[in-house]
């Protein structure tokens, strides 16, 4: 269901709160597909370039990780970086960062008043002003690479204004179907949208949909694939990255726990390959040192604790089979879940995948965070179809779940917290 209509403000805002609340009703809409808008804001505030390389970074799951990888890579390169990621998970200065800092209350705001005095009478998302932040800052801060997270789809998406030096999509899977289509095919053609012509396409997952090779071949981009252009050979402390090249990379297994990190890893590492930045005795030395220092809060994240606190902002069934892999690869005591979702995603698909890992379900209202919100009572009747064997409580609200679940866990078990962006949040502002 799409948003319903804001109503427009009638003051201008001072402090970053009230910007971003204001950007909350500028526009009619608070999801509006497509690039006209804000392109021309961008030019009328010149267009400049943003950095002298550009890579942008899609898919439906491991962005996020991808990009931490590929900031601290080149950050071990001696690359002065600028990240844009969405969305936050305490504080909004987290979506944008330069030189691994992100950015500060009045930077954002005077940003924010540039793009507000450009625009004139065009409307813009609130994603589409904080896009436009991340491009103004980081065409001011002197960056050699900007790395930009696609936030929805790809070929629409106001990122999409800018035309990246390299890609990577990193998967491709239902979700957001009734922006981006209905099957994998649809979804892989909206992702391409972010490739050039002439410029390397990383495709990070080993079977994409044909919609996805098909369109990055229509566009004419370089396509580079996992599995056939490059590969991982995994041992158990350490993992090798090949490529047809000939070029192999001997590197310690990457601080961000699951299996499919090596995936993000690998197209992370197969981008900064095409676009030839370093030889390949430099590529090894970042590439190890890349494996140590990602920023990516909530991407498994261990709390510490016993029992065990994990927090994973996974929130698709793709996701949740990820973190099923996960926990098979991670043999332990019982499994409590706090779990919250929002209204337009699999609570089913994500349920299932996951199925009897979970010893007990603690179910969190998010009903009072935002208006996508699931009540628990609704997961509740989702879970009782796809598990009727599941053991469950229903809570008000992630703190009262995590609260619950931390009584009932025992020494030597461990609570997965998971499920949307406001679970991960509530944690970690808790924890």
């Amino acid at each position: 269901m799409k948003p319903e209509p804001r109503v427009k403000p009638t003051t201008k805002p001072s402090t970053l709160a009230e910007w971003l609340d204001y950007q909350q009703h500028v526009h009619a809409l608070g999801v509006d597909m497509g690039l006209d808008r804000v392109r021309a804001v961008w030019q009328r505030m010149g267009a400049p370039a943003i950095a002298r390389q550009v890579i942008t970074v899609g898919g439906t799951n491991g962005k996020g990780s991808t990009v931490a990888f590929l900031e601290a890579m080149l950050a071990a390169a001696g690359q002065r970086v600028g990240c844009y990621t969405s969305p936050h998970l305490i504080h909004y200065n987290e979506r944008i960062r330069v030189a691994g800092v992100d950015a500060d209350d009045a930077m954002l705001i005077e940003s924010f008043e540039r793009i507000d005095l450009a625009r004139g009478d065009i409307t813009l998302t609130y994603f589409e002003f904080g896009t436009l932040a991340a491009l103004d800052l980081f065409a001011r801060a002197d960056l050699d690479v900007a790395v930009l997270e696609v936030g929805l789809g790809g070929r629409l998406d106001a990122v999409n204004i800018i035309d990246a030096n390299a890609v990577i999509v990193t998967t491709v899977d239902l979700d957001h179907v009734e922006w981006l289509g209905p099957d994998r095919d649809s979804i892989g053609r909206e992702k391409a949208g972010i490739a050039r012509r002439d410029r390397p396409a990383i495709v990070g997952e080993t079977e994409p949909p044909q919609g996805l090779l098909e369109a990055l071949a229509k566009q004419g981009a370089h396509i580079e694939r996992a599995g056939h252009d490059f590969y991982v050979e995994r041992e158990v402390h350490r993992w090798r990255w090949h490529h047809r090249d000939g070029t192999v990379l001997d590197l310690p297994a990457p601080e961000l726990a699951a299996p499919v990190q090596y995936a993000n890893a690998s197209a992370a590492i197969a981008a900064l390959h095409a676009l030839q930045a370093v030889s390949e005795v430099e590529l090894e030395r970042i590439a190890a040192l890349g494996m140590h220092f990602p920023h990516a809060p909530a991407r498994l994240q261990s709390l510490g604790g016993d029992p065990a606190l994990i927090v994973d902002v996974g929130h698709n069934p793709q996701a949740a089979r990820a973190l099923a892999a996960w926990l098979d690869a991670q043999p332990g005591g019982r499994v409590h879940a706090v779990y919250g979702a929002l209204a337009d995603k699999d609570v089913g698909g994500v349920m299932t995948a996951l199925g009897s890992r979970i010893a007990h379900w603690h179910l969190a209202n998010l009903d009072q965070d935002t208006p996508r919100g699931l009540t628990a009572d609704v997961l509740a009747g989702v879970l009782r179809q796809v598990l009727p064997r599941a053991n469950f409580d229903t809570h008000d609200n992630v703190h009262q779940a995590l609260t619950a679940a931390r009584a009932s866990a025992r020494r030597g078990e461990r609570i997965l917290a998971f499920g949307s962006f406001f679970v991960a949040s509530a944690v970690l502002t808790e924890s």
